[in-house]
């Protein structure tokens, strides 16, 4: 099927989400935010992209910018070509982490924008993750709040007003924004136990015990099950994640 040409911003102001393969962690630690907080900073010197918002969620990840010098493919073959290497060094895997290609909305104008804006802030909240976005650590929010950091605070701040900030972005609105379309049926653990046991002719709990290349076999096929997910499979085999991940 044909990739859909992205719609062009006229403002070069877009809302990113970059998601892991197979709905994976990408993000497992704090030295991996760390890291990922680093390579966009090392990117933005290079790319000269305005940055407006971001938060990292565990398996993906939400950015407000704007493109630069280079157009955003660039960028993203910037971002996924540090990231990914240091990632993959660190966890001893080979391969794709991101899912596909990053996907993208315009935002092109200034109510969209602070749409948007509030969405990233507040997606961790709403993920229960935390009861304030105030106390989540791994997006912008305190950079504006505190006046330093990574992003650039002037174009949201001279649209909402300073003392109004923070107001702005608690409130209770349910805002609707670019999310990634997940149609798959998602598999109780039950249901995998006994696919993996017709399909197998074995206990989940038993494929670790088989040969390292049978074990392997066995999980790739496992992940290329509808609505399997990489920790799930870790929960239902006893196989360590990081195991998985690295196939």
């Amino acid at each position: 099927m044909p990739r859909v040409a992205r719609k062009k911003s006229l403002s070069g102001i877009y809302h990113i989400m970059l998601r892991g393969i197979n709905r994976q962690l990408i993000f497992l630690d704090d030295e991996d935010n760390e890291k990922f907080l680093q390579t966009l900073i090392d990117c933005k010197k290079v790319s000269e992209f305005e940055l407006y918002a971001y938060c990292i969620m565990g398996n993906h990840v939400h950015l407000l910018m704007k493109e630069g010098k280079e157009d955003l493919g660039q960028v993203f073959k910037r971002i996924g070509a540090r990231y990914v290497f240091w990632y993959n060094w660190k966890y001893q895997r080979s391969g794709h982490l991101f899912q596909d290609r990053y996907r993208s909305e315009a935002v092109d104008n200034d109510p969209y924008f602070i749409v948007v804006l509030r969405y990233i802030h507040q997606n961790p909240k709403k993920a229960g993750l935390c009861k304030s976005i105030s106390k989540y650590r791994w997006s912008s929010y305190g950079d504006y709040i505190r006046k330093s950091g990574i992003v650039d605070i002037d174009m949201a701040l001279g649209i909402i007003g300073d003392s109004q900030f923070e107001k702005a972005m608690n409130e209770d609105i349910d805002d609707k924004c670019m999310e990634f379309a997940d149609k798959s049926k998602r598999m109780t653990d039950e249901e995998l136990v006994k696919d993996v046991e017709k399909k197998f002719n074995l206990k989940a709990t038993m494929v670790q015990y088989e040969s390292k290349e049978v074990m392997k076999g066995i999980l790739r096929e496992i992940l290329k099950m509808e609505g399997v997910s990489t920790r799930q499979l870790s929960r239902v085999t006893g196989i360590s994640a990081n195991i998985i991940w690295r196939l």
